[in-house]
């Protein structure tokens, strides 16, 4: 797996580096057979935010054939940092601890485990992932490996981008915040993780690691001040084993930023890779 990880990055990096001279036909990378799960949704007019976000635009500047005689387009875009699939930066709920740009890259890629609550959840719009909820995964897998990112499928990936049915309400404006009823993480297992397990980073299928109905966010308050970064809003999970995969977790690198969009992929290589 550390083999798999180190070819997709060096992939990554031979492929955007300006220094990198370009490979001869003996020299070309190639990713191990396996297969890439796409874990962002695209941005659009139906992207979900948060009820008080602005939600996402796109003006288009030009469009269309020069007088050179070439095909020319340029968009314009505005969004906020935490909408549609996105990075929480620790600093998004804990001063003084890393902004987006401050991450480090090997805090966002690496060997990942999913832990599905889709059943508990389905029957629960504010279900609590538990400490029960990772103790049970590990009764099966063994312990959470050190440095692991942990993404968790509550299920409600299957309502985007229904915000009624995905947040629990289509409301917008402040007035919407107390009507939302979405699972997220029980502050308890939060603190289970930061003083019994060593994660990189955490993800899941909702609009936030807090259940729609918390109101102190204690979840993102006890993570972020152990600077472990949250991804929200992750798609697809329904495609991903419970281990054995990696993950590539890139956000866009805003200085000082307290999250941002993200593009996030899953490697599942093939059996015995």
């Amino acid at each position: 797996m550390r083999r798999l990880l180190t070819l997709c990055v060096f992939a990554l990096l031979s492929c955007s580096s300006s220094d990198t001279p370009a490979a001869t036909d003996s020299e070309t990378f190639s990713l191990p057979p396996g297969s890439i799960v796409d874990l962002s949704y695209s941005y659009g007019d139906d992207t979900v935010y948060w009820p008080t976000a602005d939600k996402f635009e796109k003006t288009v500047d030009a469009e269309g054939y020069t007088a050179g005689g070439y095909y020319y387009l340029s968009n314009t875009v505005r969004t906020s940092e935490h909408g549609g699939t996105h990075l929480d930066a620790p600093i998004h709920f804990s001063e003084g601890q890393l902004t987006t740009d401050e991450i480090p890259l090997e805090n966002l890629m690496g060997s990942a485990v999913l832990i599905d609550v889709s059943e508990p959840a389905a029957s629960d719009p504010d279900y609590l992932i538990s400490v029960s909820d990772f103790e049970n995964w590990e009764a099966r897998h063994g312990r959470i490996p050190d440095a692991a990112i942990v993404l968790l499928r509550t299920g409600y990936g299957q309502y985007w981008p229904n915000a009624e049915l995905y947040l629990g309400t289509a409301e917008r404006g402040a007035d919407a915040v107390p009507l939302l009823h979405f699972p997220g993480i029980d502050p308890d297992a939060a603190s289970w993780l930061v003083e019994n397990r060593s994660i990189n980073a955490i993800g899941l299928d909702t609009a936030s690691i807090d259940r729609g109905q918390s109101s102190t966010y204690e979840t993102h308050q006890i993570l972020f001040a152990a600077n472990i970064p949250a991804f929200e809003n992750v798609a697809n999970l329904e495609r991903l084993p419970e281990t054995g995969f990696v993950v590539i977790a890139l956000p866009m690198k805003i200085a000082g930023g307290s999250g941002g969009p993200l593009r996030i992929a899953a490697i599942i290589p093939e059996s015995g890779g």
